[in-house]
């Protein structure tokens, strides 16, 4: 449980030290956000603010994770190295994608097939490792089955499998992209799901089949569950001290580089802790951002009306006069309340013994 805490203070320390020195060197670089001319007015002074400050928490996370095993003399576990693999691959991908960006100086990136296939490479191998590896008791750090507190039903088999995580990570890969758009908003959502994810760890580890002296009818065919505990402290404490200088009004955005980063960590999460479809709630408001967006474009092709006046959602309420810190401070709430009840759902089916 100390490397719990290790982890987490450790990767809060290094992103309060180090993403100010990140910010003057992409500074000096010239590496500052392009903004469209089409969105809310009042972003346009954040041009030239320094992008792809998600490398900051991408660093500290994977130096917090490994100082940790280091200094515990504990190896890392093959579901933990997996996670951190998707979590960086996926950063990589939205690092090229934000550098050309820059060097363009337009407000796309990568091509979006050049953009999908680094993200589908990524995706793949992880999918495909993550079936592998089995322990003394059989288990990979993922499964063939469906699974929302715990696996359920038949195995869907690992080509299908292969898809349904594919489906996963991009979708919320893009949707913690679309949400960040506010200063601070992306970073504190994806606080509070690390933050669950750290409970569910914990749990899921005082509860493991694994332990033949504690396991019961309710208990938890994880592979690593205090190992991603680890990883999701890691995660956790860094974005709080990113989020010191990424709070309004911000000092550095993560770009492409980290909400990519973000989306493919919870996914992995999600996979390899058996909660697949529990992520959908516990990130809620990624869900809702997301949605926004697909009511929008399919309302526009459909009728030729927009239902917002702007998405994604964020965007709407903007234009509609809400201030920017009042509008990442009720969609913070919001996101707490969806962590709240997919706690509670994932607790609460542990107490019915689902």
């Amino acid at each position: 449980m100390r490397q719990i805490l290790v982890s987490g203070v450790l990767g809060l320390f290094l992103t309060l030290v180090g993403t100010p020195l990140l910010i003057k060197l992409l500074a000096r670089k010239g590496y500052g956000q392009y903004i469209r001319d089409d969105g809310p007015r009042d972003h346009h002074s954040k041009r030239g603010t320094p992008t792809m400050g998600g490398i900051a928490f991408i660093l500290a996370t994977l130096i917090a994770y490994f100082t940790t095993k280091i200094i515990s003399g504990s190896s890392p576990s093959v579901s933990g190295l997996l996670v951190l693999f998707l979590f960086a691959g996926m950063g990589l991908v939205g690092f090229l994608d934000d550098y050309i960006k820059i060097v363009k100086q337009r407000s796309l990136g990568l091509r979006a097939k050049a953009k999908m296939l680094g993200q589908l490479i990524v995706g793949i191998a992880f999918a495909v490792l993550a079936l592998n590896f089995a322990d003394a008791r059989g288990q990979t750090p993922a499964s063939t089955h469906l699974s929302f507190t715990q696996d359920f039903g038949w195995s869907i088999g690992p080509v299908l499998f292969v898809l349904w995580a594919l489906f996963m990570i991009l979708a919320m890969s893009n949707g913690v992209n679309l949400t960040d758009g506010l200063d601070g908003l992306a970073t504190g959502a994806s606080v509070m799901v690390f933050g669950a994810y750290v409970f569910i760890g914990v749990w899921q580890y005082g509860q493991s089949c694994a332990n033949e002296l504690t396991a019961g009818p309710g208990c938890y065919e994880v592979r690593d569950p205090l190992d991603l505990a680890i990883v999701a402290s890691a995660l956790m404490g860094a974005l709080f001290g990113f989020l010191w200088w990424n709070t309004s009004p911000a000092k550095v955005f993560m770009g492409d580089t980290g909400s990519l980063a973000l989306g493919g960590a919870l996914a992995g999460l999600a996979i390899v802790s058996r909660t697949e479809l529990l992520l959908a709630i516990l990130g809620g408001l990624f869900v809702l951002i997301t949605m926004s967006v697909v009511i929008q474009v399919g309302s526009f092709r459909l009728t030729g009306k927009r239902v917002f006046k702007m998405a994604p959602l964020q965007h709407h309420f903007e234009l509609k006069g809400w201030s920017e810190v009042l509008i990442v401070v009720r969609f913070w709430i919001i996101q707490g309340i969806c962590v709240i009840v997919g706690i509670g759902l994932f607790y609460g089916s542990w107490v019915a013994g689902w």
